[in-house]
């Protein structure tokens, strides 16, 4: 009684198979992943004879597929035939060279490989004593990229005899997250600033940005815990090319401060969601250095383009900042998830998000020469997401890269000046980069910009509807907006025709539709 029976064969539960299960048996893993690089390759040859958005219902997977766990296993095979028959027609196909929608989600064999070896080896680097390969990789590619966007040595890492320097970045997933980690950091420097007891001082903090600054942002404000009342959405419009006004800014930062606010945080944008609007980072940064206020540039799609010198005077002014992130799994062909984020102090980040339990002590973290990326970022495990971006630029080089920029701009300024020689459409804020924002314009006949409205809403939906392009839209000035986003990894300029003789197409057909009703 209460001892342990010591025959080995009472614990086993495989029966006669002595060696039970194996799910990273080494003929498995070959022969499964042969399936998958294969469906893979098959999938990039066939998605754009696919249509780009699935003809499926809410809930339609569930009908598919069993609704319960299945308790005996069975062979790969099935799994994949079910993938195939299931799970492809009910995707939304970003990969197709038909997508046109919200900003590319751009991929290559380079970086599909550095994830998968990645997801192979399956790191959880939260110390560089966890992993010290996968560390100094993400520290190496973020150094090679902050060289590419001709950063200042201010926002690199500097690791040697003489220790850190005080600027470093940190991969992380999502644009969300380097907002969120920003403004914790910028929080707790101004509740110290202002000689605040603990948080007794954060209902005066106030944080600001354009209209036109993506949704996130003030979501993560009101996770960083920011009085909503004290978010500022400065209005813009056409005067600007519906960028941030320095001069509104400045108004909104002393109207603040006169009324005993604290201004801690800016967010500039560069290259907007809605229009690709590019707020000025220099004039920026010098209002907010008048109220010590920490500024951050989202830079997320069209960061990628400032590899190219003459993008690159759209971070003119960077210097001058606290912080920038930019998404390579955007425009720079690396998947997701891959958000790139620099500060120039990485302490005044690491001081707001350090956990240091007895468990993860170790000699290099107390050294002082390395740090710890789980530092710089909301949780503590973290994928080796520096590898496929290594691996991209180890890859292809700058040169191809930025070919690749290039190619999608010259893309998008034909289909703008196919858009500007059709007198029934506008092109309603400049194109900076490879984002067309379009829309049929009011004409005579008595079409009201309601009706243009309606009209542009109904081009979109039967675009859309078609299977054979995906558009998405926005409202910018009161007006909705067709928003042409060129930048999918297999877009040649044969798609963009393709979708500019649909739209026209499409278009003749509406308005002939209206003569009638008329």
């Amino acid at each position: 009684m209460g001892s342990l029976d010591t025959n080995p064969t009472a614990f086993s539960t495989f029966g006669d198979d002595a060696s039970g299960f194996q799910p990273l048996n080494a003929d498995d893993v070959r022969s499964y992943l042969h399936k998958a690089v294969d469906f893979i390759s098959d999938y990039y040859k066939s998605v754009e004879s696919l249509p780009v958005l699935p003809d499926v219902k809410p809930g339609y997977l569930r009908n598919e597929l069993r609704s319960a766990p299945p308790i005996s296993s069975a062979p790969f095979d099935v799994t994949m035939k079910e993938l195939r028959a299931s799970v492809v027609p009910g995707m939304t196909h970003w990969a197709s060279p038909n997508f046109f929608a919200f900003f590319p989600s751009t991929n290559s064999a380079a970086a599909i490989a550095g994830d998968l070896i990645a997801s192979a080896m399956n790191t959880v680097g939260f110390t560089w004593q966890a992993a010290p390969a996968a560390t100094e990789m993400e520290v190496l590619a973020l150094d090679w990229l902050a060289q590419l966007l001709r950063l200042p040595p201010s926002f690199m890492n500097h690791t040697g005899a003489a220790g850190r320097g005080t600027g470093g970045g940190v991969i992380l997933g999502t644009t969300s997250e380097a907002m969120l980690v920003t403004l914790v950091a910028a929080r707790d420097a101004a509740l110290r600033r202002s000689g605040s007891q603990g948080v007794s001082g954060l209902p005066r903090l106030a944080v600001y940005a354009a209209d036109q600054t993506h949704s996130t942002f003030f979501k993560a404000c009101r996770l960083a815990g920011f009085d909503p009342a004290n978010i500022r959405s400065i209005p813009t419009g056409p005067e600007t090319d519906y960028a941030l006004d320095p001069a509104r800014l400045l108004e909104v930062m002393q109207a603040d401060v006169d009324a005993g606010l604290v201004p801690t945080y800016v967010c500039a944008t560069v290259g907007t969601t809605s229009s690709n609007a590019v707020d000025p980072v220099g004039a920026i940064a010098d209002v907010a250095a008048v109220f010590n206020a920490w500024v951050h540039i989202d830079a997320a799609y069209a960061g990628s383009a400032c590899i190219c010198p003459e993008f690159r005077h759209h971070l003119d002014g960077v210097e001058r900042v606290d912080s920038i992130s930019m998404s390579p799994h955007k425009w720079l062909l690396t998947c997701l998830d891959c958000t790139c984020l620099w500060v120039r102090d990485t302490h005044r980040l690491t001081d707001s998000l350090e956990t240091n339990p007895e468990y993860l002590k170790n000699d290099a973290s107390e050294s002082g020469n390395v740090t710890d990326l789980k530092d710089m970022q909301v949780g503590v495990g973290r994928r080796f997401r520096g590898l496929k971006l290594w691996m991209v630029m180890r890859t292809y080089g700058s040169a191809k890269l930025q070919e690749h920029i290039r190619s999608d701009v010259a893309m998008a300024k034909m289909f703008e000046d196919a858009v500007r020689a059709d007198d029934r459409f506008e092109v309603v804020v400049p194109r900076n980069f490879a984002l067309v924002c379009f829309r049929i314009k009011p004409h005579g006949g008595g079409m009201t910009e309601e009706d243009a409205d309606e009209a542009n809403r109904e081009l979109m939906e039967h675009l859309n509807r078609t299977g054979k392009a995906y558009l998405a839209h926005t409202v910018v000035g009161d007006r909705f907006v067709l928003r042409f986003a060129v930048g999918s990894s297999l877009q040649e300029e044969r798609h963009v025709r393709s979708a500019w003789e649909l739209i026209n197409k499409t278009t003749t057909e509406i308005m002939q539709e209206q003569i009638v009703v008329e």
